[in-house]
């Protein structure tokens, strides 16, 4: 009897602890050489600035990788949405609320063959874009590269620019409790 009772508490705890990590994991990137030189140049740059490191964020490096991907037969001539309400398809992709982006940016740039001297000064000596880059609202940071085209999505840690996925985050906690109660309950029948 008490074996039972121990191997129906493991098998509920191994099944919600599946069903968390499943719901919660971010889809996985890989970085590139040319995305972790410009992470560490922009982290370079705001130092020599004084401003804080900006932290890698899962959110805001799907986004920059999908964002990234969707400009991959885009012609470097033609301008380029900053809009994340032009990016749809990216934000549910990555699971991001369309609320939680008001006051997060994307940066995308076009250099030919991703030249890491050439996009790092794009991002550092571009007024337009170092504006973002010194703005202390600015904590977190996702890069993500295709062909020629480099894009840098900053996020803030406020509601209105986590990049957030409010509603994932509350199906979790609600499984998370209620997915034991209800295991245990059939377990134990």
């Amino acid at each position: 009897m008490a074996s039972t009772v121990n191997i129906s508490l493991f098998v509920s705890l191994l099944l919600v602890l599946t069903v968390t990590l499943l719901l919660s994991s971010s889809p996985v990137h890989c970085k590139s050489v040319d995305e972790d030189r410009l992470l560490q140049g922009i982290n370079n740059y705001r130092l020599a600035q004084k401003l804080p490191v900006l932290k890698e964020n899962d959110e805001a490096d799907c986004l920059a990788d999908e964002i990234a991907d969707s400009l991959e037969n885009h012609p470097c001539s033609r301008p380029v949405s900053t809009n994340f309400a032009d990016y749809q398809k990216q934000l549910n992709k990555c699971k991001v609320d369309i609320n939680s982006t008001r006051d997060a940016v994307i940066l995308p740039a076009c250099v030919p063959h991703l030249v890491s001297t050439q996009v790092l000064a794009n991002y550092t000596q571009n007024p337009p874009i170092t504006r973002s880059l010194n703005d202390t609202k600015y904590a977190n940071i996702g890069l993500g590269s295709e062909d020629d085209w480099m894009v840098v999505v900053l996020s803030t840690t406020t509601p209105t620019g986590s990049l957030a996925n409010a509603a994932g985050r509350r199906l979790v906690a609600s499984i998370g409790v209620l997915g034991l109660l209800a295991i245990q309950l059939l377990l134990l029948a």
